[in-house]
């Protein structure tokens, strides 16, 4: 009985987070509990490194892009991105001065027109954190 008592009053505390959270307009994912890990921190545009500038206006330019894995689905495997169907994320290079690969800095994209995506996030740590960049 005091389980039952202690599920009960879980769900209704649950259900006035959800509630508040919907009209404060916190993500109901945010509200359950779900993370997307750190893609709900942000970054303008302005903040990204030279790099990241240059990446992101290729983005909405439509290239031309150095490196051919550009523009490649991106699967979010680690969940750390809003889910979405296969397909809706892409993702870009942004170079590392030095590197001798791609290095980790990527941008990530979602949306149906690749030069007009919904939304972009922004990782330095190859896909452990992300900020959604923001104008």
């Amino acid at each position: 009985m005091l389980r039952t008592a202690a599920s009960h009053a879980a769900r209704s505390l649950l259900a006035v987070a959800l509630l508040a959270t919907a009209a404060s307009g916190v993500g109901v994912a945010h509200a359950r509990g779900l993370s997307w890990g750190t893609s709900e921190a942000t970054v303008a545009v302005t903040d990204l490194p030279r790099q990241g500038r240059q990446t992101y206006q290729l983005i909405l330019d439509g290239g031309p892009f150095p490196y051919g894995k550009d523009g490649s689905v991106f699967g979010n495997r680690e969940r750390l991105l809003p889910r979405e169907r296969r397909g809706y994320y892409r993702e870009y290079t942004v170079e590392t001065p030095g590197a001798r690969d791609r290095g980790a800095r990527r941008i990530v994209c979602g949306g149906k027109r690749p030069t007009t995506p919904d939304a972009c996030w922004y990782t330095s740590d190859h896909y452990a954190s992300f900020k959604r960049i923001v104008q």
